[in-house]
């Protein structure tokens, strides 16, 4: 069979045999002498386990990223990060465009579910451009992170400017690793690190389809001249719509519970003043959104937080892009689903649009999957570690999530925990349906159906 139709045949598991081939080149490179700062310390597990987190733009670690790695080895964990996040989507779209006269219904559903709502042909108008606004993003970002590690930090101005662009690259895809072994704590009181750092992970996880339509409808100079704000946002599609509103909707309700929480805890915020708790609390409701940063001890917050921030850890941020999780477009579609059977309206609408019942059978299975997958991991690592249950489910959460937080116990697993979280991180990242499919995927058509009949339900 040609490469072609391999490709057409079975797009889904091409997408997972691309993740599985880009974990085991890092895990080489990673192995080798000069990865390492010490000239060969590494473990295979370490190696495998690092490359799977960065290729997954999750941001878990067993070692230190800015001591055990050589300047080598960060750099092959920073292309990782970038061929895991950017870098993907970009090679997953242009594989789509190539194939896509030979796609079947089901694999077009199945690929468009990681790609989201951006049209076949549109992907190839918006790759220049969406190339450019990352480009753009992660270049001033380094730069003004690296400016300020200069200028207010003392580093050299090389060290500054390696660091900035780490950081920036890692939060722009929203990876979570990080130069430093407190992760971000050394600039939880500097608004202007602080800020830049959000702004990259938050435009990092909308997605590419809601870069592309923002800059169709926001950028573009046709459209900024002959069209007022609320005209630009109506032409938008529902995809950007609700995942604007919900991305919004949750990271104020997360900074104002989690703020909430901590605002008296020693051990994170109660030494804070006024704007350094509620710009900490702003962040820690961000990086849940599969960013994988902090700024306080993870290990030291109030059980409720751990709680909440494992909630937005599960949920995630958009579709199609650097991020994790079920997705805020799922999380929303849910919402509509149980909001339009609590009012009795026979379809869940959103944006005066009604939802398609492929779309909540999608958004059903997505959700009972990762549950699944979750509940799955946390038992495995109960089962062959000390773990308590609330620590087993952050990690796996996390995992899963492609996030990253830690309550600090990754380092001190077990081989077989290891292999568990990396296994939660693959799926994570490439998405249940797509691996499902990558697995049973078949092309016999379904010819009859059986007689119909609807079980008690509550």
């Amino acid at each position: 069979m040609r490469r072609r139709d391999v490709l057409s045949e079975h797009p889904a598991r091409f997408v997972v045999a691309v993740f599985v081939l880009a974990i085991l080149a890092g895990t080489l490179l990673l192995l080798l002498p000069f990865s390492s700062a010490d000239g060969g310390s590494t473990t295979v597990i370490e190696a495998a386990f690092t490359a799977t987190s960065a290729v997954c733009v999750t941001g878990l670690v067993v070692v230190d990223t800015g001591t055990h790695w050589s300047g080598f080895g960060q750099g092959v964990i920073l292309a990782l990060i970038e061929l895991g996040g950017i870098g993907f989507m970009t090679i997953a779209s242009l594989i789509l465009l190539a194939v896509s006269r030979r796609l079947g219904l089901r694999q077009t559903m199945v690929t468009k579910t990681e790609r989201g709502a951006l049209a076949l042909g549109d992907v190839r108008k918006v790759l220049v451009r969406l190339a450019v606004i990352t480009v753009s993003v992660q270049t001033v970002v380094a730069l003004w992170l690296a400016i300020r590690l200069v200028g207010s930090y003392g580093e050299s101005f090389s060290s500054a400017l390696w660091s900035g662009a780490f950081h920036s690259i890692s939060a722009f895809n929203n990876a979570g690793f990080s130069l430093y072994s407190d992760s971000l704590t050394i600039v939880r009181s500097d608004p202007g690190v602080m800020l830049a750092i959000m702004g990259a992970i938050i435009v990092g996880g909308l997605g590419f389809p809601v870069l592309a339509d923002l800059d169709s409808r926001f950028l573009r100079r046709g459209n900024t001249q002959r069209r007022s704000i609320a005209q630009r946002w109506d032409g938008l599609t529902l995809h950007s719509k609700v995942t604007l509103t919900t991305t919004a909707a949750l990271l104020v309700l997360g900074a104002v519970v989690l703020g909430a929480l901590e605002w008296a805890n020693p051990a994170t915020m109660g030494h804070m003043d006024t704007g350094e708790k509620v710009l900490n609390s702003t962040f820690a409701s961000v990086t849940p959104r599969t960013a994988g940063f902090n700024t306080v001890p993870v290990g030291d917050m109030e059980p409720a937080s751990l709680l909440v921030t494992t909630v937005l850890m599960f949920i995630g941020a958009g579709s199609a892009g650097t991020s994790g999780g079920i997705k805020v477009g799922t999380f929303a579609i849910l919402a509509m689903v149980i909001w339009s059977e609590l009012r009795g309206e026979r379809e869940p609408t959103g944006f005066r649009r009604t939802i398609p019942t492929s779309t909540q059978r999608q958004a059903v299975t997505v959700a009972l999957l990762a549950v699944a997958l979750v509940v799955g991991g946390a038992t495995a690592l109960l089962m062959s570690s000390d773990t308590e249950l609330g620590e087993a489910l952050f990690e796996t959460v996390s995992a899963f999530g492609t996030v990253g937080l830690s309550t600090g116990v990754t380092p001190s697993l077990h081989a077989w925990d290891d292999l568990v979280l990396m296994a939660l991180m693959l799926i994570g990242r490439v998405g249940p349906i797509t691996l499902g499919a990558a697995l049973v995927l078949r092309r016999r058509p379904t010819v009859s159906r059986v007689p119909e009949e609807a079980p008690l339900i509550g």
